[in-house]
C-alpha cells in the first residue's frame, strides 16, 4: 500500500508492512506510482529563505540571524496574522515538539528572542539574547499563515556558541615600501549588532583610525577599522595589532590580531671601517669593511679611493682587503645598493707608508743621537760630582761649597788625622845683618808639629775654625 506523508502534500511510496515489492504486473504498476509522486515532489519548495550558513556567537551576548523569505507558489497575504517559528536540529518537527524554540505568536519561548523584521514584508530577522553554549546548532525556519503553513527544509544556520570571539580580520600587506602612504583594515564580526565590538590599533607610529559598522553581503554586521600612516624604515619588523573589544554583560572579552611589518627601503646607515684602525708598515694586511642596513639585503657593495683630488673604484664586494704598498694612501668609502636605492659611507683615512730601508736609517740615526747626548751628559755629571770625604788643596775656596745631603753625626764617622809643619816664629824683619843671623840659628833649630785632627762631616760651627787654620798655614809658608 501507498501512504500520503508530509505537509507539502509529497506522495512517498512504502509498505505499511515493511515487506518489499516483488517484480510483479501489480506491484510494478504501484512503483510506477510511486515514482510519479517523488518526479512531482523533486525540486518543490514552497518556502524559500536566505540566511547566512554560519554565525560565530559569543556566550553571554546575543546572536541576530539575519533572514528573508519568498513564496514561489503562494500569494503572500499581507493582511493575515502571519508567525514566524524557529526549529532547532530538523524541520520535521512533528514528531519533536520540543525542537521549536521560538514561536513569534507565543509569549513564552524556549529562547529568548524577537524577530525584528517584518514579517509582512517578507523580513524575518531574529534576535535572541544570552545565549550559551547550548545553543550550538542548526535552525530551520517555518511561516504559519492560515491556511499558509511551510518550512524551508533545505535551508539552516549553523549557529556556534563559544567562551572566546574570533581574532579580528587583518589586512595583510606583504611589502610596503617606504615613504609611500599604506592604509590597513581591520574589521570584527558583531554577531550582536547592539553591542557591538570597539577595535583600537598599536601602531609604531601616530595615526587615528576610523571606525565603522558596516553590513556583510550575507547580512551579518561587522565593524570596520581603517587606519592610514606613511611607514619609514624604523617600521620594519615592527609589530602591528588589532585589538576588538567586545561589551559582555557588565565586562568584556577580547581578542586581537597581530602583524609584522615588512617595509622595503633602501641603505641606511651606510659605514666604512679599518681594521687595524693603525695599519702597520708596507707588505702589512689590512681590510676596509663596509656595513649598511637594507630591506632586501644590499646587493652591491662597491669601494672607492680618493687620492690627489681623483676618484678610483679599487673593489666591489662587502670587505675589501689589500697587502699595503708605499701608495696606497689616501680616503676610503663604500657604496651599498639594492633595488631600492644607494647610499655612500664617510670617507676613512689609510695612512701613506714610507719604504722600510728609509724607516732604518731614520730609526738608527735617532739612536746615535740619543747615544751621544746620553755619554755628553753622563761625562759632565762625573766631572761636577762633589766628593763624599774632605778634599782640601792649600787655597781653599773663598765659600763652603753647597751640601746636597746633610751631614751626617760626627760619631759615625772615622777620625783622620791629618799632620803640617807649622812655623810660629815672628813676621820676617828686614834684611839686615843681625837678623840674617837669628834666621841662621833658627834654620838649626829642630820643626815643631803641631796635630790637627779633622773630622768628616763637620758642623757648620766648625767650618770658621778649619778655615782660620788654613790661613795660619798659609800665613806661614810651612806645611
Amino acid at each position: 500500500m501507498i501512504k500520503l506523508l508530509g505537509a507539502t502534500g509529497c506522495w512517498r511510496g512504502d509498505m505499511l508492512d515493511g515487506s518489499t515489492y516483488r517484480a510483479s504486473p501489480e506491484n510494478m504498476f504501484q512503483i510506477g506510482l510511486f515514482m510519479s509522486g517523488v518526479l512531482a515532489c523533486f525540486g518543490q519548495r514552497n518556502l524559500i529563505t536566505t540566511m547566512p550558513e554560519r554565525l560565530d556567537v559569543l556566550s553571554g551576548s546575543c546572536v541576530q540571524i539575519p533572514c528573508s523569505f519568498h513564496t514561489p507558489k503562494y500569494i503572500f497575504n499581507s493582511t493575515i496574522n502571519t508567525s514566524g517559528v524557529w526549529i532547532k536540529e530538523t524541520s520535521k518537527f512533528g514528531q519533536n515538539p520540543d525542537n521549536v524554540i521560538f514561536n513569534s505568536s507565543k509569549t513564552v519561548n524556549s529562547y529568548q528572542g524577537n524577530i525584528t523584521g517584518n514579517l509582512s514584508q517578507k523580513n524575518c530577522t531574529t534576535v535572541f539574547f544570552n545565549v550559551t553554549t547550548s545553543y550550538t546548532n542548526k535552525y530551520y525556519f517555518r511561516i504559519e499563515s492560515e491556511p499558509y503553513n511551510a518550512t524551508d527544509n533545505e535551508k539552516y544556520v549553523q549557529i556556534k556558541v563559544q567562551d572566546s570571539p574570533e581574532q579580528p580580520d587583518m589586512t595583510v600587506l606583504r611589502d610596503i615600501k617606504e615613504g609611500t602612504p599604506v592604509s590597513l583594515n581591520c574589521s570584527a564580526v558583531a554577531p550582536c549588532p547592539e553591542h557591538p565590538p570597539k577595535l583600537t590599533w598599536t601602531l609604531p607610529t601616530r595615526s587615528t583610525p576610523v571606525n565603522k559598522l558596516q553590513e556583510n553581503s550575507d547580512g551579518t554586521k561587522s565593524v570596520l577599522s581603517t587606519v592610514t600612516f606613511i611607514p619609514s624604515y624604523l617600521h620594519n619588523d615592527r609589530n602591528i595589532t588589532c585589538t576588538a573589544v567586545y561589551p559582555v554583560g557588565t565586562g568584556s572579552k577580547t581578542a586581537e590580531h597581530t602583524w609584522t611589518l615588512h617595509v622595503l627601503f633602501s641603505p641606511k646607515n651606510t659605514s666604512a671601517s679599518i681594521s687595524p684602525a693603525v695599519p702597520g708598515s708596507v707588505g702589512s694586511c689590512v681590510n676596509l669593511t663596509c656595513s649598511s642596513t637594507a630591506n632586501p639585503p644590499v646587493t652591491n657593495y662597491t669601494w672607492f679611493r680618493i687620492s690627489g683630488g681623483k676618484t678610483t673604484q679599487v673593489a666591489s664586494r662587502r670587505t675589501y682587503t689589500l697587502n699595503v704598498t708605499v701608495g696606497d694612501g689616501g680616503q676610503y668609502y663604500c657604496e651599498a645598493r639594492n633595488d631600492q636605492g644607494v647610499e655612500k659611507s664617510q670617507e676613512v683615512k689609510l695612512p701613506g707608508q714610507r719604504n722600510p730601508e728609509v724607516w732604518w736609517i731614520v730609526g738608527g740615526t735617532l739612536v746615535l743621537v740619543l747615544l751621544l747626548i746620553v755619554i755628553v751628559f753622563f761625562g759632565w755629571r762625573r766631572k761636577s760630582k762633589i766628593p763624599n770625604g774632605l778634599e782640601r788643596t792649600v787655597n781653599p775656596p773663598e765659600t763652603a761649597p753647597a751640601r746636597e745631603k746633610p751631614a751626617e753625626p760626627v760619631e759615625n764617622l772615622p777620625e783622620e788625622i791629618h799632620y803640617g809643619e807649622i812655623d810660629f816664629s815672628r813676621q820676617r824683619p828686614k834684611k839686615t845683618q843681625a837678623a840674617a843671623q837669628d834666621r841662621e840659628r833658627d834654620l838649626g833649630k829642630e820643626s815643631e808639629y803641631s796635630e790637627v785632627k779633622v773630622t768628616r762631616g763637620r758642623s757648620q760651627d766648625q767650618e770658621p775654625l778649619v778655615n782660620e787654620l788654613y790661613a795660619q798655614v798659609n800665613k806661614t809658608g810651612a806645611l
